[in-house]
């Protein structure tokens, strides 16, 4: 189970169980669901934030987040890398429990002078070998938004 917070009180959620409810409530409105994670290195530590986003149509967005701060992760390509895991874990979390998410945001750049562009490949064939929609910069890239403010 994966528990999620929503940025106005400290209550965690259970991922699923919130996503359905948020759906049934806003059962009218056509509502994509995007996943997407980033990361931070702080002096000893790295945090991670995992989102959901929900895109209510014309309306804006609702997103719920998950924080983890492990120790520090070194390694630029490890660090990345674990952004695109637990991406593609929630996703499959999600799947796995009857909800169908339209893509998973990837923090990476298709631009060879962004040091995020050596993950692209690996990252984004991964995420579609999962059966998932996978969007990189320079496209507009809502749960990465989110995931970047949770940082």
């Amino acid at each position: 189970m994966f528990y999620f917070k929503r940025i106005n009180d400290d209550k965690e959620y259970e991922v699923s169980e919130y996503v359905n409810s948020y759906l049934k409530k806003n059962s009218i409105i056509k509502i994509k669901i995007y996943v997407g994670c980033d990361s931070q290195n702080f002096k000893s530590s790295t945090t991670y934030a995992t989102t959901i986003v929900f895109h209510l149509g014309n309306n804006g967005c609702h997103f719920i987040y998950r924080k983890e701060t492990i120790p520090k992760i070194k390694d630029m390509w490890t660090k990345l890398w674990g952004e695109t895991k637990r991406s593609v874990e929630i996703a499959n979390y999600l799947k796995n429990n009857n909800i169908l998410i339209d893509s998973i945001d990837l923090d990476f750049n298709n631009k060879s002078i962004h040091w995020s562009n050596k993950l692209v490949s690996s990252s984004v064939g991964y995420v579609e070998s999962m059966g998932f929609k996978a969007n990189i910069k320079p496209k507009i890239l809502p749960a990465i938004s989110a995931a970047d403010m949770m940082c």
